[in-house]
């Protein structure tokens, strides 16, 4: 209740119009949370939640807890200690390309507070595959699982793409629990075709073959694979899309990414709503759910899948574990709702 009614009303009128910046100096506080030991645990008693009935298996991998932070929050990974503290039972950075980039112009992050929802035209803005592994050698191990996604380079041709993948897969293949193949961002021009059986089978062929080689010269096991999918897919383009990814062994896939579409906005003003880029919140939540139920009624259950999309309330994520997930993730609820959400979600879970 105090960052509802007081400190995010403070933070939204004193970066009004300037979303990005708050975002920034979100995380740099949250950087120093992680890096003092006292803060750290003070975070910890005050919005952590554990109990051994939350704890999941899952891609070879032991999660505290079903709930995690979404790619695109923490994209280099500045903050990992902190979000732990809060609460999650994992994180996934990035998305990270091969090649460092600024993303798009600014403004490219909007925030429509009426419908608890942002709009995000960033573009892959990260410091690159390399930066993120160096940072990540330095780091003290993270007590919860991390993930990783990947994404293309926007300077790299379209011939290009595949190697492009490949060459993050091997910069961080030891750093990550698992990796996420980002194909489904609205931002980056030509990604989402990636999604297209053709394109995804070469896409996914190529990255497996990479991830066995890597895997037998470490004398480990292969990265799972996950893939994260657009909600704006018709039906029989995610079932082709199933088909292939299970032919090439992918873990599990992460549902879903944010929508082009625009027509469940109710509060928010016209001019705002046409903002270009991917919209994320409430409004996409009735479909993430859609996706999350044909991907576990075609698949059988077999298939495990992270929810993402609309989860800003324990009702909301105990809807999407109903629906099919296996795990969760959170992002724009947690901008709206504040760093007591992890704990109130996975109270009400258990």
């Amino acid at each position: 209740m105090i960052y509802q009614y007081l400190l995010r009303p403070i933070i939204f009128r004193l970066y009004r119009g300037d979303a990005e910046t708050a975002h920034e100096q979100t995380l740099r506080m949250l950087a120093r949370v992680g890096q003092m030991r006292v803060l750290r645990a003070t975070t910890e008693r005050l919005f952590a939640y554990s109990h051994p009935e939350l704890v999941r298996h899952l891609f070879g991998l032991r999660f505290p807890n079903p709930l995690g932070l979404a790619a695109g929050m923490d994209k280099d990974g500045t903050a990992l200690p902190a979000w732990a503290a809060l609460g999650f039972g994992f994180v996934e950075v990035g998305t990270v390309t091969w090649q460092p980039q600024p993303g798009n112009p600014r403004p490219r992050l909007f925030r429509l507070t009426r419908d608890g929802a942002i709009i995000n035209r960033m573009g892959f803005n990260n410091q690159g595959a390399s930066a993120l592994a160096q940072r990540l050698a330095k780091a003290p191990p993270l007590p919860i699982p991390l993930g990783i996604s990947i994404g293309k380079s926007k300077a790299a041709a379209p011939e290009a793409t595949v190697e492009d993948y490949v060459a993050s897969l091997r910069a961080l293949f030891d750093y990550a629990g698992y990796i996420a193949i980002n194909v489904s961002s609205p931002n980056t021009p030509g990604l989402r075709a990636l999604q297209d059986r053709e394109h995804l089978a070469g896409l996914l062929a190529t990255l497996q073959r990479e991830n066995r080689v890597l895997a037998a010269a470490r004398e480990t096991q292969p990265r799972p694979l996950l893939v994260k999918l657009a909600p704006d897919l018709s039906d029989n383009a995610i079932g082709e899309l199933l088909t292939v990814c299970s032919d090439h062994a992918v873990a599990g896939l992460i549902a879903v990414n944010t929508t082009l579409e625009r027509h469940r906005l109710q509060g928010t003003p016209a001019a705002l709503a046409a903002e270009t880029g991917g919209l994320s919140g409430r409004p996409l939540q009735a479909r993430a759910l859609e996706v999350v139920r044909l991907i576990a009624r075609e698949t059988a259950g077999r298939m495990p899948i992270i929810g993402v999309g609309g989860i800003a309330s324990p009702a909301d994520a105990q809807q999407m574990l109903e629906a099919g997930a296996s795990l969760l993730q959170i992002y724009t609820g947690l901008v709206y709702a504040g760093p007591s959400l992890p704990g109130q979600i996975l109270r009400g879970i258990r």
